[in-house]
């Protein structure tokens, strides 16, 4: 017996971003978080934190992506994050020139 077509991914193009919003913007949310931590405390003990929180971080993201229906709005959510985390860097980094 076949499987039923409403449980199959509909196309190529919706499993590549499910996979690719896992891997690459669930590591780019992690590692945008971190170094958004990092101005607030210690920058040794926050990369010490990242080595192993990083991991299940990611993690937990990947598996987000894949649970997720639409792989497009999981990379949305995930680059918004990561533009947030981001700017935060960004204006730490300009406000302690000044």
């Amino acid at each position: 017996m076949p499987a039923n077509k409403k449980y199959l991914t509909p196309t190529f193009l919706h499993r590549f971003s499910r996979i690719t919003a896992g891997f690459i913007g669930g590591y780019a949310v992690t590692v945008s978080f971190f170094l958004a931590l990092s101005f607030w405390l210690d920058k040794v003990s926050v990369l010490f934190t990242l080595v192993f929180g990083g991991f299940l971080l990611w993690v937990a993201l990947m598996i987000i992506a894949f649970i997720a229906d639409s792989g497009w709005k999981i990379w949305g959510i995930y680059i918004l994050l990561t533009l947030c985390f981001s700017a935060i860097v960004y204006l730490n980094q300009s406000l302690a020139v000044i």
